[in-house]
């Protein structure tokens, strides 16, 4: 297990899934009555407010990405699982931060989005077109599952009818620590690592000597300062872009298709007949139902910036998510609104230097699966009973749905 995992359940305490899983009312007390709090048991001060939480996440001079505490657990503590520190981007400060970003983002160039784009709409339209009209469908088991693994599997370059076996390994490699299922856990983490790497190294030698369009060879190709990627740690940058692209983008199109059914029972109508307003329900719903986005960071030296006296070594976790309600930023803001002006400032990727690399690909990938959804559906309805909290597992992006079944209506 992480050394120095910091227990974000010992800070939340929900009471349920549920809960968990839309924590509207905790995040609006926090932000009204605790909005820069110290947490006792964890030893953590934890920041909820818009500008509190983008100054945290920009100001390197005061607040650090590195640290020996944490609240990720990513990877496994074997060989094959531990990530390389030339690909741990995300625990990096600048300029150092800049220079490997730079390596793992020639995946991510313009270029490249432009040309997947047909390629997640062939994904996504195969997907869709299974589904049998007038009937009762999983959304999570038939779409939002699915359609990220296929996708991921296509753009690194391997065989897309074995994808389900990355999102098996990432919902290993990147489920959380619980506080008595540690050493089960991690001895599954290491064997998932093992099974990932055996599967992928012979592939990334393949691809050293015959490269092709995808991501996998990009890696292989880039080149910065005299430095290039070995082919282990080609296998170990895919692992981090896979438990990104795969888990985030599943939880958040089942999200969006629970708000669908269950926030606003309108706007599904609305958006089926102006799918140019699908980019706004995007951003809204990001903002919205993204309700798993935090980041922490290592005070470098004393500071009262955030109006409490801070002390080097003190660790900060900022809230993006609870920072999407701040009222000061966003009116109404617990609102579902697809035509707020604003909602694209939302910080649920992140702001600054370590924005999220992959925000292009997941807000593509949501794009087009929501439209080519609204294409071949005219409405959906709720499958009748449906218990919220016996279909929520933990998983990285925090509480996900392992089921929402839906009527389907041509």
């Amino acid at each position: 297990m992480n050394q120095g995992l910091i227990s974000i359940q010992d800070i939340t305490q929900f009471r349920s899934r549920a809960e968990e899983f839309f924590p509207l009312e905790w995040y609006k007390r926090m932000l009204h009555d605790n909005p820069v709090s110290y947490h006792q048991e964890t030893d953590t001060w934890n920041v909820f407010r818009y500008d509190d939480v983008k100054q945290v996440l920009s100001n390197h001079e005061f607040f650090s990405a590195e640290g020996s505490r944490t609240t990720i657990s990513v990877g496994a503590s074997n060989s094959e699982g531990t990530i390389p520190e030339k690909i741990s981007i995300t625990t990096m400060d600048p300029p150092r931060h800049q220079k490997y970003r730079s390596l793992m983002s020639s995946a991510f160039t313009p270029r490249s989005l432009k040309s997947w784009e047909p390629r997640i709409a062939q994904v996504a339209g195969r997907l869709v077109d299974e589904m049998e009209a007038n009937t009762a469908v999983d959304i999570v088991q038939s779409l939002a599952g699915p359609l990220p693994a296929m996708v991921m599997a296509d753009l690194l370059g391997v065989p897309g009818d074995e994808s389900h076996l990355f999102k098996g390994w990432v919902d290993v490699l990147f489920q959380p620590y619980g506080k008595e299922d540690g050493q089960e856990l991690d001895i599954k983490k290491q064997e998932a690592a093992k099974a990932y790497f055996q599967y992928l190294y012979p592939i990334v030698v393949q691809k050293r000597s015959n490269p092709e369009e995808d991501i996998i060879s990009d890696l292989l190709e880039v080149e910065l300062e005299g430095e290039r990627f070995t082919d282990d740690e080609v296998v170990k940058t895919t692992m981090l872009l896979l438990g990104a692209g795969i888990e985030t983008t599943s939880h958040m199109l089942s999200s969006t298709f629970y708000s669908l059914l269950h926030d606003d029972k309108s706007l599904y109508e609305q958006l089926r007949h102006e799918l140019e307003l699908v980019p706004k329900a995007v951003e809204e719903m990001l903002r919205y139902r993204f309700h798993v986005s935090k980041r922490h960071r290592t005070v470098k030296q004393d500071n009262d910036l955030l109006g409490v006296p801070l002390k080097k070594g003190d660790v900060v976790i900022v809230w993006m998510s609870a920072a999407n309600m701040d009222e000061s930023m966003f009116e109404r803001p617990f609102e579902l609104d697809i035509h707020r002006p604003n909602n694209k400032k939302h910080l649920s990727f992140g702001t600054g230097a370590h924005f999220c690399l992959g925000a292009p690909l997941a807000r593509l990938e949501m794009n087009i699966a929501l439209t080519a959804f609204l294409q071949r559906f005219s409405r959906i309805e709720p499958a009748e009973p449906f218990d919220l909290e016996a279909n929520l597992a933990a998983s990285a992006p925090g509480q996900s749905l392992t089921h929402l079944p839906m009527r389907v209506i041509e």
